[in-house]
C-alpha cells in the first residue's frame, strides 16, 4: 500500500499511546489528598477502526537485520564468489538460501514508511508505521 498525504486510512490494531499521564499535586478534579509527582493516573488507547487523514508521510522504515544480512552476503557471493574455495562458496551459499524468505517478504512488501495522521477525533498520531494503517 502506497500512503500519500491526504489519503483517509483507519486503523487495524488498537494502539496504546503512551506509558502514563500524570497529574501535578494539587491540580484541581483530584478528589481526596493530592497525589505525588509521577503517579501513575491512567492510559490512553486507541481502538482499531478509527479513521483519519494521512498529513504526512516521513520516511522509509530500515530493513529488519536478516535483510541486511542477505544484501551483505549477496554482494560479497557476487563480487568474490568465483575466488572462493568451494567449501566456503557453498556455507556462503546455504546462509543466502536460509535468507532468502526473508528477502522475498520484503521485496514482496515493498519500502514500509512511517507517516503523521490527524485521527477524526482530534487525535494525532505522528511516526506511526504503515503497518497498522488500511486505506479507505
Amino acid at each position: 500500500m502506497t500512503l500519500e498525504e491526504g489519503r483517509r486510512v483507519r486503523l487495524t490494531a488498537d494502539l496504546g499511546i503512551g506509558e502514563a499521564f500524570t497529574r501535578e499535586p494539587g491540580e484541581p478534579g483530584m478528589p481526596g489528598e493530592p497525589i505525588a509527582p509521577g503517579t501513575v493516573v491512567g492510559f490512553l488507547s486507541l481502538g482499531a477502526g478509527a479513521e483519519g487523514t494521512v498529513e504526512r508521510v516521513d520516511g522509509e522504515l530500515p530493513e529488519s537485520e536478516e535483510v541486511r544480512e542477505y544484501q551483505r552476503l549477496k554482494a560479497l557471493f557476487d563480487d568474490y564468489g568465483h575466488t572462493m574455495p568451494e567449501a566456503s562458496r557453498e556455507r556462503l551459499k546455504a546462509q543466502l538460501a536460509a535468507l532468502e524468505p526473508e528477502w522475498a517478504a520484503h521485496r514482496a512488501r515493498g519500502s514500509r514508511v512511517t507517516v503523521r495522521v490527524r485521527l477524526d477525533n482530534g487525535f494525532v498520531l505522528d511516526g506511526v508505521h504503515q503497518d497498522v494503517l488500511a486505506p479507505l
